[in-house]
């Protein structure tokens, strides 16, 4: 993810240095923006007058941490908060980085991971206030976004975390193989059949017979079932310069449809560095809501083989087939659903990543 930091003090601000080179150090996108007094001494960005219309701008797409008072973050941010599954990670921490605080989206926007990870860097310790993390409880959302797996039914996954909260048993069917410590009150079912023992249930990658039978399933009516489905689908693309959204789109959306590929699937959109600031392909990605990640010629290279060859396309980026080696450099051990397809002005390829279910 992006981190934007805000700071106003100038034992604040030094910290956000820190902070800011220390994620720098570890690959990470990161800014640090302060007070203009303290920009220029600290080498960083000056915050402007316009820091609550600027937040508005990168609203869920970038995760901030504030290093200052509570109330101040929370100013900052009333005007976008929305909900959990489309809000920005937001974290806050003293001057002295002693306490650090997931103050907003913490499991789906991952603040509680960004926090600990702040915390390690500060030497400080993280505050923790959600319920099932205080309780140290399954939390279906923390799951789900673990395993890059989307919730059908938001209002069911608050049914489930209800449930677990007050001790009741949930009941997990997943096709694919869960592995890891299993939690408290989650019991794993080998078959769609035992799930009738639970009033509360969770099916992982089943299809719609399978869903309608768990659901189904217990004949009683405090009957909840939610649905969790995989998105390890990437979509590796290559278009001619100034390819419009809607061509895009539109060409994407007939090949989804040819290969039967659930546009709720698509973990990724992929494609070579010098297509990175692509506007056609950043607001599909955009608008579908998934990111859009970018490999260097020679990342794309190392990938050993591909369907097809063109001399055009190697002379005009220094790759032979773009789209193709994205998806297999994206997923090493994955499998291609599709190798090179031209569309017109657009060219897709499609893997499905190895998939591994950890609680």
């Amino acid at each position: 993810m992006d981190i934007r930091i805000y700071s106003f003090t100038k034992k604040g601000s030094q910290l956000n240095r820190i902070l800011r080179d220390a994620f720098l150090g570890a690959g990470v996108s990161c800014e640090g923006y302060t007070v203009q007094r303290f920009a220029g001494e600290l080498e960083l960005r000056p915050v402007g007058d316009q820091i609550q219309r600027q937040i508005g701008e990168i609203w869920g797409e970038t995760a901030l941490i504030f290093i200052g008072a509570v109330g101040i973050a929370v100013r900052m941010i009333a005007p976008w908060v929305r909900d959990k599954y489309t809000d920005s990670a937001v974290v806050v921490l003293d001057e002295e980085g002693r306490y650090v605080i997931p103050l907003l989206s913490g499991h789906l926007g991952g603040a509680a991971d960004l926090a600990k990870s702040v915390a390690r860097i500060t030497n400080g310790t993280v505050v923790l206030t959600a319920a099932t993390d205080v309780q140290g409880k399954f939390a279906v959302d923390l799951f789900a976004a673990k395993n890059h797996l989307r919730i059908q039914d938001r209002r069911a996954a608050k049914q489930i975390s209800a449930a677990v909260l007050e001790g009741k048993k949930i009941g997990m069917y997943s096709k694919t193989p869960v592995c890891g410590t299993r939690p408290e009150n989650v019991y794993i079912c080998e078959r769609i059949e035992e799930l009738a023992a639970f009033s509360h249930k969770v099916v992982v990658d089943g299809d719609a017979l399978l869903c309608k039978e768990a659901q189904e399933a217990g004949g009683n009516l405090d009957n909840v079932c939610l649905e969790l489905f995989s998105q390890d689908v990437a979509v590796g693309i290559g278009c001619r310069k100034g390819t419009s959204k809607e061509i895009i789109q539109e060409e994407l959306e007939k090949i989804l449809t040819e290969f039967g590929i659930d546009r709720g699937r698509l973990q990724a959109f992929v494609s070579i560095d010098l297509k990175r600031n692509e506007a056609g392909i950043l607001e599909t990605a955009k608008e579908y809501g998934v990111p859009f990640f970018t490999f260097s010629p020679e990342e794309l290279r190392a990938v050993e083989e591909v369907s097809s060859h063109s001399d055009f396309v190697e002379q005009v980026t220094g790759v032979d087939n773009v789209c193709e080696r994205a998806v297999k450099r994206f997923y090493p051990d994955g499998k291609l659903l599709f190798p090179k397809t031209c569309r017109g002005k657009v060219t897709f390829a499609a893997a499905r990543g190895g998939k591994k279910i950890v609680f």
